[in-house]
């Protein structure tokens, strides 16, 4: 079975079967995709993250396809109805689709029609009906009237049809003949439920919309769903002139060559029966599921590609912060944070409506700013985050390049969270929701971990995908983000190590208790003394864990401790100690991959990988991606007028466009048309999370306070 799952897995993503192998065996002895592609590259051809990514994914779609392909064997086996020609056809099927048509016919089915027809005696006859010889039905049927329950002939005719219908829409062929025409022809179409207030909602055009199957988008067709669940619109599809030719060319396929003319009737009648009553219903349920999981897809893509660019995106490291969490009535929640994100103080000040104490919150803030030695500030950006913005800005008291407006996007999911109430038991959630605020600025990855993804407000119809779907891509999102940046093993909090290779929470538990017990790690050995982490969790996790100020300068690099020998045979090799080759250009440029690999050192990937950490060693991979912040040139919504071109920073990423954070509550929208004067196949393609942009304001809508701009138009 492994080598039909390998060959399945390697066909379907064009890898060579020797690679997809070598990834399937890693993965079964344990290992996780971000140890795999950094530091198995020998054993797999030099695989990157996502292809090792995607052969994990089809395998898991494999196995599930293999164990319903062996789980209809036994059933068939057990019905007695195996043959040798269906099981070739069974082992032949490569799709799901293709293994639930063999299996029709053999499925138990609920008590229908056909089956209380059959219950009546009547499958003989529709068997003579199938093989067009009868002459007369009725004569034929006649014989079966007031037997069985069969009260006349009329009746006995229905019934064979029945059991007709049911074997028609059980037929492969006539179910891919009707799957075609769907996927061909059919419109969904929309109308507005009665007396749903469609116009005041987000669903307002889908009032009366209609899209071919083939051309409808992920985002529309979430958004059907949800307006439909919401009961605002009916959804039906619709074949218009195709349906009557359909039902004609389904009557025609089923119909023996040689039927005769009495037996040809009753056969389009069971037929045309079979495509009204099961096979367009059945089918029309099969593209529904089949657009839902690619919309499913698209978005779940999406929404992981937006949690990537949030979760890598450059901290400011070293830096002491106050953070300002804003609010009218109840003013303006203010913590001091410490470089590494601990908490100094805490105060409410009150610069904004209706108190507008400027003067005592300006009194507060300076003596903050004094005791503490601020290097930064941050402020919320939910509401009353302009005019807390304002008031800084104009109070002197600090350079207005220094502060950052940040995203309050699941704050408040974190401060209600067991996370916070661990972390600041004696504090309210005002207070944890301004601390989150604060380090998120310091360092976005180590506190954005701590909130469920979905809670970021990076994504699109969320709640309306497959959750453990969702729930599974953005859990590897985090992991893939946490090892690619890697975490300093004596100042991690749990939730963050949890997401190492081969950690998990209990180990990271464990890890954050025996630290707190013992004191700091002193090198990545120590991890050992780790009750429950074995040399297993230690071989995986080890390369990703960071110890600064280590006695072995290597523990604070991406090289992993099984290839330190590599490095030492590299200083050999031109005579230098392994301490002196970390950021050591001139040393580094006279190393010979060539020659370490000929001799069996490691294999060149690994050599490659080793020689680009020691020029960068330690090196946090955020910090090349850094962003400039934008100031807001409007202070409100009422400010906007069309035609002004504006600066701002893309803040979400969606199939059908861009959101951009103008300084103001409501972030306006890009559409994909607007983004170039091109044609742009993804948003992703031109924009990405953080992007400044310059943009022009097409519309506004009061009423429902959107936003509609323009990037190609402010060119």
């Amino acid at each position: 079975m492994i080598d039909r799952l390998i060959s399945a897995i390697a066909s379907q993503l064009s890898i060579a079967p020797e690679r997809v192998e070598a990834v399937v065996k890693l993965l079964g002895d344990g290992a996780t995709v971000p140890f795999i592609s950094r530091y198995r590259k020998e054993a797999t051809g030099a695989l990157d993250e996502v292809a090792v990514r995607k052969i994990e994914t089809e395998l898991a779609r494999q196995q599930a396809l293999e164990e319903r392909r062996q789980t209809m064997i036994q059933a068939i086996e057990t019905a007695g109805a195996m043959t040798d020609a269906l099981r070739r056809q069974i082992d032949a099927a490569s799709t799901s689709t293709e293994i639930e048509d063999i299996y029709a016919p053999f499925k138990v089915k609920r008590r229908t029609r056909g089956a209380v027809a059959r219950e009546k005696g009547l499958e003989p006859l529709a068997k003579q009906i199938m093989a067009g010889r009868l002459a007369d039905v009725q004569s034929a049927a006649s014989r079966y009237a007031g037997k069985n329950g069969v009260s006349d002939t009329a009746e006995a005719i229905a019934g064979a049809q029945d059991i007709i219908a049911e074997w028609a829409a059980d037929s492969t062929r006539l179910r891919n003949m009707t799957r075609n025409s769907y996927r061909r022809n059919a419109c969904i179409v929309t109308s507005a439920a009665k007396d749903a207030a469609l116009a005041s909602t987000p669903f307002a055009q889908y009032g009366d919309f209609s899209q071919p199957v083939r051309r409808i988008s992920s985002h529309q067709y979430l958004a059907l769903r949800r307006a439909e669940r919401e009961g605002l619109i009916k959804v039906k599809y619709d074949l218009g002139d195709e349906a009557s030719r359909l039902s004609e060319a389904l009557v025609r396929a089923y119909t023996p060559q040689l039927a005769s003319p009495s037996c040809a009737d009753v056969i389009a009648g069971a037929v045309e029966d079979a495509v009204r009553r099961l096979l367009r219903p059945s089918v029309e349920n099969e593209i529904s599921a089949a657009l839902k999981e690619e919309a499913d897809r698209v978005a779940i893509d999406i929404f992981s590609a937006n949690l990537r660019q949030l979760l890598l995106s450059s901290p400011l490291k070293g830096l002491r912060i106050i953070a300002l969490d804003p609010g009218f009535r109840t003013g303006c929640k203010t913590v001091v944070l410490d470089a590494q994100g601990n908490l100094l103080d805490d105060t409410v000040i009150y610069p904004v409506p209706p108190r507008n104490d400027f003067a005592g919150a300006s009194r507060t803030l300076k003596n903050l700013i004094e005791k503490y030695k601020i290097d930064a500030i941050a402020i919320g950006d939910g509401t009353a985050s302009q005019e807390t913005r304002s008031f800084v800005a104009g109070s002197g008291l600090i350079d207005p390049n220094r502060i950052f407006i940040v995203s309050e996007s699941g704050a408040s999911v974190y401060s209600a969270s067991d996370i916070a109430r661990d972390e600041f038991p004696d504090k309210d959630v005002t207070v944890r929701g301004a601390v989150s605020i604060g380090r998120r600025l310091i360092d976005p990855l180590a506190e954005l971990v701590k909130v469920d993804p979905k809670a970021i407000g990076v994504g699109q119809y969320q709640h309306d995908v497959d959750q453990k779907k969702l729930k599974d891509a953005l859990d590897y999102t985090v992991m893939s983000c946490v090892n690619t940046v890697g975490v300093d093993i004596n100042t991690a909090s749990a939730r963050l190590l949890s997401y190492i290779s081969g950690i998990g929470p209990a180990l990271a538990s464990n890890i954050v208790a025996y630290r707190a017990a013992n004191g700091d790690f002193t090198d990545r050995a120590h991890l050992l003394r780790v009750p429950r982490l074995g040399e297993k969790a230690y071989t995986l996790a080890a390369g990703f864990l960071r110890v600064p100020g280590a006695a072995n300068p290597l523990d604070n690099t991406g090289i992993h401790p099984e290839s330190y020998h590599v490095v030492e045979a590299m200083a050999r090799s031109i005579g230098a100690r392994t301490s002196d080759l970390p950021a050591n250009t001139a040393l580094l440029d006279r190393i010979s991959p060539d020659a370490l690999a000929a001799q069996g050192i490691a294999g060149k990937e690994t050599i490659a990988d080793i020689i680009a950490e020691l020029r960068k060693p330690g090196r946090d991979p955020r910090l090349d991606t850094a962003q400039d912040d934008f100031r807001p040139e409007i202070a409100s919504f009422d400010d906007l007028r069309p035609g002004m071109i504006l600066h701002g920073k893309v803040n979400n990423i969606t199939a059908f466009g861009a959101f951009v954070d103008l300084g103001i509550h409501e972030s306006g929208l890009v559409h994909i048309s607007q983004l170039a004067d091109r044609r742009v196949a993804a948003v992703s393609d031109v924009l990405a999370l953080g992007d400044i942009v310059k943009v022009k304001v097409l519309d506004t809508d009061p009423v429902r306070r959107r936003i509609s701009l323009s990037i190609k138009e402010a060119l």
